[in-house]
């Protein structure tokens, strides 16, 4: 079995939140979203960020490089509490010399459904769709 993930949140007042591992750089969350992102975005960018590192090391080992890599991340909530996400869209706008569209389209695929530990960790409940827009190319 593989070692839990360990961290600390220590409050630094008012609704922030100090959130890391020891030694390492934290992040600051913000329950006003003045300060920092507040916890649902910083799921939401957790999420992203999960996706995004398996699609550049997947174009990687193609040896087709990220050059510019960007992630506007769409979470729609329920009205009721808890808040919680019920759709989340993820869209991609990727750069870099020979990616090819079917390329960068089957790593998105493969990390949002297979590598992602954070969208596995999500209520199977939850879509989570996404759109690609390559260098130069209009939004797909």
């Amino acid at each position: 079995m593989s070692q839990p993930s360990l961290l600390e949140v220590e409050w630094q007042g008012d609704r922030r939140f100090q959130a890391g591992r020891e030694g390492r750089p934290g992040a600051l969350f913000d329950g006003d979203g003045a300060a920092g992102p507040s916890p649902p975005e910083g799921l939401l960018g957790a999420l992203a960020s999960c996706v995004s590192v398996d699609v550049v090391d997947i174009l990687a080992k193609r040896r087709t490089p990220v050059e510019s890599f960007r992630v506007h991340v769409t979470g729609e909530r329920v009205d009721t509490i808890p808040r919680r996400f019920s759709h989340i869209t993820l869209e991609f706008t990727i750069s870099g010399t020979g990616i090819e569209r079917v390329h960068a389209e089957r790593a998105i695929e493969l990390a949002v459904t297979k590598y992602c530990s954070v969208r596995d960790s999500l209520s199977p409940d939850i879509p989570v769709v996404w759109k690609l827009t390559l260098a130069g190319e209009s939004a797909a």
